[in-house]
């Protein structure tokens, strides 16, 4: 099978409770990796950013303690601060995954928990 590199990318918004952001970091990357049927050996790397409002935990770090579809202790993670825009949603922490995949993938894009309205075009 043929494959080639894409990005999948999500976001999800969260109160600034180390739980919550666990919960909603393993949400959103179990999403990703089941809808796109994606593996850790495929993964190229996974980053994050998050709106100054998030400061209690890193989502890289809420991704390697929390519960996810498939093993992560391996995979690239980096985290950075969002850029700030004034008006911009608050409390969002996006996700970009990297990633081989079959050229014929429908890619699946996940918007979770109020960010859908990041992009309603990628929403359901």
């Amino acid at each position: 099978m043929n494959k080639k590199l894409i990005a999948v990318r999500g976001a999800v918004c969260s109160e600034n409770t180390k739980e919550e952001i666990t919960k909603n970091v393993c949400t959103l990357f179990n999403q990703i990796v089941t809808l796109n049927s994606l593996s850790a050996d495929d993964i190229v790397s996974v980053q994050f950013t998050l709106t100054k409002e998030i400061t209690v935990l890193n989502p890289a770090t809420a991704l390697r303690l929390g519960d996810t579809v498939i093993d992560t202790k391996e995979l690239a993670l980096f985290c950075s601060q969002e850029a700030y825009i004034e008006g911009g949603m608050k409390n969002v922490i996006r996700l970009l995954v990297t990633t081989y995949a079959p050229e014929n993938i429908e890619k699946h894009n996940v918007y979770l928990n109020g960010a859908e309205k990041l992009r309603p075009d990628f929403s359901k």
